[in-house]
């Protein structure tokens, strides 16, 4: 694994999504934030996919469950090849294919039109059992927000995989602990969130979602269980990468301003 390559991609996707946000003038910078080292293993290091063919048969697929963070998603497929990046610097914009939730219509490279939340966690139970019936090795990643566990589908579709022993399904939580009302403890707590998953019988792995050591184990660990899903628990930070962005609620939804751009380009190392 090379690391430094792997951290000077989400650095890079972390501008790129903040970037688009302003251009907009709305979005959803904070979560996209917490997810974009996650997100940026998965399209540089995990996943078996091919900018040049994005429809090949054996291909693994990522589902964006928390599609509200689309410009995380939207951005690493620019700096992957799928387009160019100036097509999503259109995001929002009238008539453009780079909607606020990703559409699976518009846009190469996108496995499922999500934003109602829970939705893109059970069809991507329903992709993983339609591999598996098909002998298709393609296995399915599905990225979920913590507050999107406060949803009853997520878990009538955890106990489906589970019985139907999906092993390649690989859920990841992006848990930054914040969602549009606040804290998730005082809205609706989802602790505790591993024990869950592993009382509807899925193999569970903790980690520092914001570590591409602990990134790399864990997926590791989920390509040698074979005989249930995995769910990967990520400890992450909300609006990761900009100190005035941290952990800040406030930034579940809202665009910076051209100021706020610059102070925040100016500390992930990037240029206006």
């Amino acid at each position: 694994m090379d690391k430094q390559f792997l951290e000077e991609k989400a650095r890079q996707i972390r501008i790129d999504v903040l970037k688009a946000v302003n251009k907009a003038g709305s979005g959803h910078p904070g979560g996209s934030l917490s997810a974009a080292d996650i997100v940026t293993y998965l399209y540089f290091r995990e996943m078996n996919i091919d900018p040049k063919d994005p429809r090949k048969e054996d291909r693994d697929k990522f589902i964006l469950s928390k599609g509200h963070a689309a410009p995380v998603q939207y951005a690493a497929l620019a700096e992957r090849g799928y387009y160019d990046m100036e097509e999503m610097m259109t995001l929002r914009k009238l008539g453009s294919g780079f909607q606020g939730h990703p559409n699976m219509h518009k846009v190469p490279g996108i496995e499922m039109s999500t934003g109602s939340l829970g939705q893109g966690f059970s069809v991507s139970v329903g992709m993983a059992l339609a591999n598996k019936m098909d002998s298709n090795p393609g296995r399915l990643y599905v990225l979920l927000g913590d507050g999107e566990l406060q949803e009853g589908i997520v878990w009538e579709a955890a106990m489906a995989a589970s019985h139907y022993g999906l092993s390649n399904l690989t859920a990841i939580v992006d848990w930054n602990g914040l969602q549009i009302d606040g804290n998730n403890d005082d809205v609706m707590t989802v602790r505790p969130i591993g024990d869950k998953f592993k009382s509807f019988g899925w193999n569970v792995i903790e980690i520092d979602g914001h570590d591409f050591e602990d990134l790399d184990r864990a997926f590791g660990e989920a390509k040698k269980c074979n005989d249930k899903p995995t769910a990967i628990v990520a400890k992450t930070h909300k609006g990761k990468g900009v100190s005035f962005m941290e952990d800040q609620a406030g930034w579940h939804g809202k665009a910076p301003n051209e100021e706020q751009l610059a102070e925040a380009i100016k500390e992930l190392g990037g240029e206006e």
